[in-house]
């Protein structure tokens, strides 16, 4: 019995050794687990922050690319109608001497024209005799001694005008240079 007794006594101590080591280990094991949860919550929020910020990106330039294709919409047809704007401006020039009642229609015609591709955002460049060539907006089509020394790598002629659309070149301008 005595036997019987120890047994029982060492059983006893043994499932108390047991159940101190088993809530041990679950304590560890909630730690752990917390612990990996913690580190899975980071890796998901950054992920997510990740995602989001590419998402932004995204909605960003997907609007850039829209608003420029807006802007840029109509650059074909105007491309077609400048040589139109070019014929007229050829007649005018041709009309100068004559009576101005009678080229008035003309003239009305010409300047509302300008106005519809003013309205469109297409802007005329500037270039004159005596400016500097700026290979950005000019076509140099040929080159020409200079007549004076101030002119050498310098606009002597406009053959054709230059056009802009939105602050883009459409149509560069074709210039004399003089050497």
């Amino acid at each position: 019995m005595t036997e019987m007794k120890q047994n029982e006594d060492i059983l006893s101590e043994n499932s108390e050794t047991t159940e101190n080591v088993s809530d041990q280990t679950q304590t560890n094991a909630q730690e752990l687990s917390a612990e990996k949860l913690q580190a899975e919550l980071a890796e998901q929020k950054d992920k997510f922050i990740r995602l989001y910020s590419e998402f932004e990106n995204f909605r960003r330039r997907t609007a850039k690319e829209k608003l420029e294709l807006i802007q840029s919409a109509n650059e074909q047809l105007i491309k077609t109608l400048l040589p139109v704007i070019d014929d007229f401006d050829r007649a005018e020039k041709s009309f100068k001497d004559k009576n101005d009642k009678e080229l008035e229609g003309f003239f009305l015609i010409h300047n509302k024209f300008k106005k519809i591709l003013e309205q469109a955002g297409v802007k005329w460049m500037d270039v004159k005799p005596g400016s500097e060539f700026d290979a950005d907006l000019h076509e140099a089509i040929t080159q020409i001694p200079a007549p004076e020394e101030n002119l050498k790598g310098k606009v002597v002629d406009v053959v054709e005008s230059g056009y802009l659309l939105n602050d883009k070149v459409i149509r560069f301008a074709k210039v004399v240079v003089g050497s």
